[in-house]
């Protein structure tokens, strides 16, 4: 079993890296080794600065939706700490109504909004299928724009 958020945020501070006051949670990226490991670089890059995920997904797995200040220490593939990120915007849009410059800011493919769509058609029918939904092009999504706070994958990745 991983370690628990205090126990990552008891190492972080060990380190010299302070997490502000907030929630704090352990997350991922993406649906596959490769998808992780792209996600995480483009990240890392500064080129992805947004994510979007299933209200109804949080609400299957008993999580509460992501708000302005919260914190997420998300882990690689392998369970390896990356980053520590911060939510700095999140709105509650119908996957049809997710504009061109939000699909843009999640930094995939050709940024298009055409791109964007046909990608998160394929993860949100997958995502669907895992909690028991029909894909809808109405279904409410949860946006999250974040910026990162730490850069992780030499300081915690040592074990």
């Amino acid at each position: 079993m991983g370690k628990t958020v205090g126990e990552l945020v008891a190492e972080l501070a060990e380190r010299g890296m302070h997490l502000p006051e907030g929630y704090v949670r352990i997350g991922g990226f993406g649906d596959s080794e490769a998808l992780s490991a792209s996600l995480i670089a483009l990240i890392l890059a500064g080129v992805k600065r947004g994510t979007c995920s299933l209200v109804s997904a949080w609400d299957f797995d008993g999580e509460s939706i992501p708000e302005v200040g919260d914190m997420e220490i998300v882990l690689d593939w392998n369970d390896k700490p990356a980053f520590v990120l911060r939510v700095t915007e999140v709105q509650i849009v119908p996957f049809d109504r997710v504009g061109a410059e939000f699909a843009a800011s999640e930094g995939e493919g050709d940024l298009s909004l055409t791109y964007w769509r046909a990608e998160h058609w394929r993860f949100f029918t997958d995502e669907c299928s895992r909690i028991g939904r029909v894909v809808d092009h109405s279904m409410p999504l949860v946006c999250e724009s974040f910026e990162v706070l730490y850069t992780l994958t030499s300081v915690l990745r040592h074990e």
